[in-house]
């Protein structure tokens, strides 16, 4: 099922909504790793300027039905290209991650990109894995949203 999505590059007005978006309990647990205090706004401005002063970074707001849906990003902060993406909880089961991510990765074209996500994160699970990611491996990282480690899955999407 194709939605009606748009990916446009980021504005200064999409990060207000990206903070508060954030702030919900449900999806910082489900994502589990999360900044250590997101209700700190100096630490995500801070981050966020990071985020947007770095030419190696591909970013892009998410736009469902005229509204800021979430974001989606690759890097290679940790020594590999990496995607990541949120989606605000009202938009959760639209499908809208999963067309977001396909689109997005027509226009990323670096081969292989990683995806790390909570191995009980399965909605997440899903959608890397309808996108062509496969599953490598398994980790243990530490969960700001938890206060503990918790499993987490590494995926490869391998072709372009």
């Amino acid at each position: 099922m194709i939605i009606d999505i748009l990916q446009r590059d980021v504005a200064e007005g999409d990060l207000p909504i990206f903070f508060e978006q954030q702030l919900d309990l449900t999806a910082n647990y489900m994502v589990a790793f999360t900044s250590k205090d997101p209700a700190d706004r100096e630490a995500f401005t801070t981050h966020w300027a990071k985020i947007l002063s770095d030419k190696t970074i591909m970013i892009k707001t998410i736009i469902f039905e005229g509204h800021v849906a979430g974001y989606i990003l690759s890097h290679g902060w940790y020594g590999k290209p990496e995607v990541s993406y949120w989606i605000g909880k009202e938009y959760w089961g639209k499908g809208i991650a999963t067309q977001a991510l396909s689109e997005f990765l027509g226009l990323q074209e670096t081969r292989p990109l990683y995806a790390w996500v909570a191995k009980d994160n399965v909605a997440s699970l899903r959608v890397l894995e309808k996108c062509g990611f496969k599953i490598v491996g398994y980790g243990e990282g530490f969960s700001n949203a938890r206060g503990e480690q918790v499993e987490e899955v590494n995926l490869k999407l391998a072709k372009k």
